[in-house]
């Protein structure tokens, strides 16, 4: 039974999917101005685990994540390049799927574009003013009376009367502030000079931000979704107010559970730029692998803050090749087993029960709200009992089951455990030749010499009897 800690219930519920073995799951995607940051990487890489872990309980999943394509950033962005809206979001869409292909992320069943939904949008807005829960100003900006809805600050549990006019996100352009109500949000505003704009009843222009998620998620996975999900800053008012509007518009609820990662934090600090320690994926991916990244992001559950910083990096980074180390050493076990490569042999009775039994101690502590902390807790305890049970010894369907199950759990959480991933240049792979060369020449100093030089470059060379072999360090 899987468990999930429900934002509106605030509460463990029990997961029952609306339709019988199958999962619909809106994640809400990053506003693509500029290359994404960590702080993007973690409902990305969380919710990525959350998807996959479905999927190995036998679940079909529909998970859509969109992408913000027109908002104030992206035109600020094309102002300063001298550009387009549209070529600074293409642009960094491509780059954004590249850093999501690096930290093994599976591509979306839907990537939906904003821009691309802007009929709906106007749809379902004409739905919200002709059922009075929206009005439209004398400058053609449409708002929603958020007092209109009754169960408005259900999901952020806060009280109508205590909000500050200021908390929200308001997207106000031109002119003096219409609004009946300080608290009322924008759905649709007119166009300014320069910028991209639709036509619409009301005036030329865009819609406000939380619209688009309503309408995406409505389009591809229905009026009721099972589970919606993102970033805890996204909670008040992005989550809250498409909320209001779906439910409006559709009279049925949004969403079954709602699902929320906790901040991410640079050396015990908010990420800022102002101080100085702002980082993009790509900046990370500069100096540790995808892998180590997403590492990271699963080694605590996805609700608790997160500290980043290079000492907590490079001890996820060993950690994660101890597991790295005795996949390989697995590999080579089978490899150079005398007993034969029959991958159907049967295992003992032990090692099936032994090894059931982590498969169930990871899917308990995934099933309790998809601790990946404690999943990970799970997979160091077979790797431990692995280290300590396979040998030369040991029979071949013994070696085959105990690796078997250590990339079936790792690939649950989208884990890359294969040794020597990726390539190496050329002149690297040269001076590995070349001390090849210098050994039988018997000029240890050289052949030393190199593999310092290789270590400095993250190379790590062994000598085993079957030859050299490197990984990365």
């Amino acid at each position: 039974m899987i468990r999930i800690l429900n934002t509106l219930t605030e509460r463990k519920d029990e997961f029952k999917p609306i339709s019988e073995g199958k999962v619909s799951m809106y994640v809400c995607g990053p506003t693509v101005y500029n290359l994404i940051h960590i702080g993007n990487a973690r409902p990305m890489i969380v919710f990525d685990a959350v998807r996959r872990y479905f999927l190995y309980r036998g679940y079909e999943v529909n998970f859509v994540s969109n992408f913000t394509d027109v908002d104030d950033k992206i035109i600020k962005e094309a102002i300063a390049e001298n550009s387009t809206a549209s070529e600074i979001s293409e642009r960094y869409i491509i780059e954004c799927k590249k850093d999501m292909e690096a930290m093994g992320i599976m591509p979306a069943t839907t990537n939906p574009k904003a821009t691309e939904e802007i009929p709906s949008m106007i749809e379902m807005i004409k739905t919200l003013i002709d059922k009075g829960f929206a009005y439209v100003s004398d400058d053609g900006t449409v708002y929603y009376r958020i007092r209109k809805f009754s169960r408005y600050g259900e999901l952020s549990h806060k009280n109508i009367d205590d909000l500050e006019p200021n908390s929200h996100r308001s997207l106000l352009v031109n002119g003096e502030d219409k609004k009946e109500d300080p608290l009322d949000f924008v759905l649709w505003k007119p166009k300014k000079e320069g910028e991209p704009y639709w036509e619409s009843p009301w005036c030329e222009g865009r819609p406000g931000w939380h619209i688009e998620c309503s309408c995406m998620s409505k389009r591809y996975l229905g009026d009721t979704i099972d589970i919606h999900a993102g970033g805890e800053d996204l909670i008040f008012p992005h989550h809250e107010n498409e909320i209001a509007q779906s439910e409006a518009a559709n009279g049925v609820p949004f969403a079954h559970y709602w699902m929320h990662n906790a901040f991410l934090n640079i050396n015990n600090q908010k990420m800022s730029k102002s101080l100085g320690n702002f980082f993009t994926v790509r900046d990370i991916l500069k100096e540790y692998e995808g892998r180590v990244l997403r590492f990271f992001m699963l080694s605590a559950h996805y609700r608790t803050p997160l500290n980043f910083s290079k000492e907590i990096m490079e001890a996820n980074k060993a950690s994660l090749q101890r597991i790295i180390t005795c996949c390989s050493r697995l590999n080579e076990l089978y490899d150079s087993s005398k007993i034969g490569q029959d991958e159907d042999a049967e295992i003992s009775d032990e090692l099936y029960e032994k090894l059931n039994g982590f498969r169930q101690a990871f899917c308990d502590n995934m099933d309790d709200d998809f601790n990946t902390a404690g999943a990970i807790g799970t997979i160091f305890e077979l790797v431990k009992f692995i280290n300590q049970n396979a040998d030369e010894k040991t029979s071949g369907a013994d070696l085959f089951a105990m690796r078997n199950a250590l990339l079936e759990l790792t690939e649950v959480l989208g884990i890359d455990i294969t040794e020597n991933k990726g390539s190496l240049d050329d002149d690297i792979e040269a001076l590995i030749n070349e001390r090849q060369d210098a050994r039988k020449a018997k000029d240890f100093k050289r052949a030393d010499e190199i593999r310092d030089e290789l270590k400095r470059q993250g190379i790590i060379l062994e000598d085993t009897k079957d030859g050299v072999k490197w990984r990365r360090e």
